[in-house]
């Protein structure tokens, strides 16, 4: 069980990891925790946008629309390698999952197939939402994949956990398929050799 890093842990988590990062508006503070509780987190949670464009990425990102107020993840991950900070606190990034999947990432272990949504996962995972349309043509640049694989080894190293505690918000919630365009297993692969380091 962990407490979630305090947001100025997060961005020297994230530093030290060498992630170039883009402080957007008053992020610290831009949350939803006025609709529940932030923490204990468990892991670390990746998307695609389906969204062409950095800046107008950033912004859907940081500001939500009328059906889903943002923030609606942590950091946005542009397609050059840039994290852009967007909130901290509770975001509208996971909704509901799978709470067998939820157990299988608090012990570290193999996930199962994700065949409810019971569970907030707003609650319990960071989330880094990646530029990408999600059609599974669009590209991912190297200097993307990098910062999605250092952004989720910075913070498996701060809490001490594994690269099974990043997951892909198709493991987490029926029907979802992102990240579409790169595998979550050759993500915590990379994630677990630079967690060597």
């Amino acid at each position: 069980m962990a407490p979630p890093m305090s947001a100025g842990e997060f961005l020297d988590a994230l530093r030290a990891e060498g992630v170039t990062v883009v402080e957007v508006g008053d992020w610290p503070h831009h949350n939803r925790n006025h609709k529940g509780p932030w923490g204990p987190v468990h892991g670390v949670m990746i998307h695609h946008t389906v969204t062409r464009g950095s800046a107008h990425t950033v912004r859907i990102c940081r500001d939500g629309h009328p059906a889903l107020p943002g923030p609606l993840c942590h950091g946005v991950i542009t397609k050059d390698g840039r994290v852009h900070l967007v909130g901290y606190g509770r975001a509208n990034h996971a909704g509901l999952g799978d709470d067998d999947v939820l157990r299988a990432v608090i012990a570290e272990k193999g996930l199962p197939p994700d065949n409810e949504a019971d569970t907030d996962g707003n609650r319990h995972f960071y989330g880094f939402e990646c530029e990408n349309l999600g059609d599974g043509a669009d590209p991912w640049p190297q200097a993307q994949l990098d910062a999605i694989e250092r952004v989720a080894a910075a913070v498996c190293r701060r809490h001490g956990w594994s690269e099974r505690s990043v997951i892909g918000h198709l493991e987490w919630q029926p029907g979802k398929v992102d990240p579409r365009g790169f595998g979550m297993g050759w993500l915590r692969e990379r994630v677990a050799e630079r967690l060597k380091g």
